[in-house]
């Protein structure tokens, strides 16, 4: 990439922070419909919480990704050769997978609303399923792939300009919230654009943020990787601020959200989203620190089954709402007021998380050009032949 090429520190420890962000967007997804169904549950509080509390993962995999890619980056020459193979390989590993797997749930969604087994009129069908390409609505989970693919378009700029200008790279963060913060308010009042989620600009601030930690990573390394002993007092005190604080916003936003579901309070639409978005924030950090800690404790059974699911993470993301319909289809009769209702809730989460994990890992495993579908696949898993392991990169997104 390049005549010259900087060797950066490898950083095993951000596969523990990719299964800790795909743990929250499991259980998210696990007890989105809970929160509708179990109103009367006395345990709704906790359902509540699983939904709302766990809601960093799609913002934190934003964050990380944009981490990965300014760390790789920012100190090699921005040359045509560099932007060429960066492009390229975005192409074949996530552009081509989130097609493909785009034409899997948009099957998906024809035979969920019995349309498979009509007349179903083909040609006004392929006009619909190019649109919802377009927004990353073909399934409710696609919308992060998307968003990846406008940061990616976007990068070799933002890339440029923070190269250029350490004035930009200074103030990159209150630059990334402002940005962020000026178009939810624009569109709040002015341009009401329905599905702004599946916009880039949305998650600015986590993706500038990223970008400014990994430019001054040395600066923050040592206060990430150090466990609470070795911290100064200094370094201590700003875990502190940084874990309090997470905890304290992390609990007003799952409040707010039971005090809504259950008792119909009604607060104005910034509210939700601000805390979503500074909750969410203090957790991109908070898991940063959490995946060091956890890869230094010494676990060796935890850190490798974290370390598995991280390199699955990309994978696990793109399948696992597949469990979860055949899944939710087997309820048993229970009753959402029951109490195994909630065990059965918490379920689809555990499953999902094993049942899609072995899943992958068996495709990408004994599977050929399984990455087409799934994403590149990782370095453990990937054949020893060298001829064969370009397929088998790790991807920088998750």
């Amino acid at each position: 990439m390049g005549a010259t090429q900087i060797r950066k520190e490898r950083l095993p420890q951000l596969d523990i922070y990719r299964a800790l962000a795909i743990l929250g967007v499991l259980h998210v997804h696990a007890t989105s419909f809970a929160t509708v169904d179990a109103i009367d549950s006395r345990f709704y509080y906790i359902i509540n919480f699983l939904n709302i509390f766990f809601k960093y993962g799609t913002p934190s995999f934003i964050f990380l990704s944009s981490f990965v890619l300014f760390y790789n980056y920012y100190d090699r020459p921005l040359t045509r050769s560099l932007i060429t193979n960066f492009y390229k390989r975005r192409l074949l590993y996530i552009l081509l997978p989130y097609l493909l797997i785009s034409i899997v749930y948009f099957f998906v969604r024809l035979d969920q609303n019995g349309l498979l087994n009509s007349s179903i009129d083909w040609s006004a069908q392929i006009p619909t399923f190019f649109e919802r390409l377009s927004k990353g609505q073909n399934y409710t989970h696609l919308y992060f792939v998307f968003i990846s693919l406008q940061f990616y378009i976007l990068f070799p700029l933002f890339l440029k300009l923070l190269k250029s200008s350490k004035f930009l790279v200074r103030w990159a963060v209150p630059i990334g919230f402002l940005l962020q913060w000026g178009f939810i308010v624009w569109n709040k009042y002015e341009l009401h654009y329905a599905t702004k989620g599946s916009l880039a600009i949305s998650y600015l601030a986590y993706y500038l943020l990223g970008a400014y930690l990994a430019i001054n990573y040395d600066k923050y390394k040592v206060w990430l990787t150090s466990g609470w002993k070795k911290q100064t007092r200094r370094q201590k005190s700003a875990t502190i601020a940084l874990w309090a604080g997470w905890l304290i916003l992390a609990l007003t936003h799952v409040q707010i959200w039971y005090n809504t579901r259950l008792h119909g309070a009604k607060y104005d639409s910034l509210v939700y989203e601000f805390l979503w978005n500074i909750h969410t924030v203090f957790s991109a950090i908070v898991l940063m620190q959490a995946a060091n800690w956890l890869y230094n404790s010494g676990w060796k059974k935890i850190v490798a089954l974290l370390t598995r699911i991280g390199e699955l993470s990309f994978a696990i993301y793109l399948m696992h709402p597949l469990w979860l319909n055949f899944y939710r289809e087997h309820k048993f009769g229970l009753n959402p007021v029951t109490d195994d209702y909630l065990i059965w809730v918490y379920g689809g989460m555990v499953t999902a998380l094993i049942v899609t994990a072995l899943f992958v890992q068996l495709i990408m495993k004994y599977i050929p050009g399984s990455w087409v579908l799934l994403g590149s696949v990782p370095r453990s898993l990937k054949p020893k032949d060298p001829a064969k392991q370009d397929s088998g990169k790790k991807s920088v997104g998750m």
